[in-house]
């Protein structure tokens, strides 16, 4: 697998794998995906990036939590991740770029 030299991300962090797995719901169903991403992450999040929608920058390899790190180089671009479990929670992750 190639490495991550960068990437650039928006997440929503939930307690559970129940309220991440429905909320990825209501955003793969929805009309505008990112929308209705940055809108729940702004409602249901609990990392301080939720009044941000989500977006956490740029970062590079190390800098996430493992699992958030494997998920983001398994993930197309565009697309919504399905529930990444880390020590923080649930994550569901929008990949807006990357560099391998």
């Amino acid at each position: 697998m190639n490495k991550l030299i960068s990437a650039e991300a928006s997440h929503i962090l939930v307690a559970s794998k129940g309220e991440a797995v429905t909320i990825r719901n209501h955003i793969i169903n929805a009309k505008k995906p990112l929308k209705e991403f940055e809108k729940r992450a702004r409602k249901h999040s609990t990392c301080p990036s939720a009044r941000r929608g989500g977006d956490l920058g740029k970062f590079g390899k190390g800098q996430m939590a493992a699992g958030f790190e494997i998920a983001v180089k398994k993930m197309e671009v565009g697309t919504v991740s399905e529930p990444v479990k880390t020590r923080y929670g649930h994550h569901l992750i929008w990949l807006h770029s990357r560099i391998d």
